[in-house]
């Protein structure tokens, strides 16, 4: 179930009432999260649907401040892309139009050198 547009607000120009993740983009970050999980990186997440934004965040532990955050906004869907990955610092770590080209930035975590 897509929340994407909830409607127009009464009197408003057909605004949505908020931004979320469609279910094949929850799909993507899942599947990375899941991985991240299993490599021992992250521990928990929280979603935020908001008005302007929808928000992924990924914690390593419940009570931190997130360590990256995922967001999608639609009104950067023409300039520099609707999806940005944001590390823990506020700066934006990769922006642009695929989500999972995006997602790249952090799936070099992943890769460990063997020893």
């Amino acid at each position: 179930m897509s929340f994407q547009s909830l409607g127009p607000l009464a009197g408003a120009h057909s605004l949505p009432l908020q931004v979320a993740f469609q279910r094949s983009e929850l799909g993507v970050i899942l599947s990375l999260y899941g991985r991240m999980v299993a490599a021992g990186e992250w521990r928990d997440y929280g979603i935020s649907c908001l008005r302007e934004v929808a928000v992924f965040s990924i914690f390593r532990r419940t009570a931190e401040h997130p360590l990256y955050r995922i967001e999608k906004r639609p009104k950067m869907q023409g300039k520099q892309g609707q999806y940005a990955v944001i590390g823990m610092d506020g700066r934006v770590l990769k922006r642009g139009h695929d989500l999972r080209t995006v997602l790249r930035v952090l799936e070099r975590k992943l890769i460990r050198p063997v020893d």
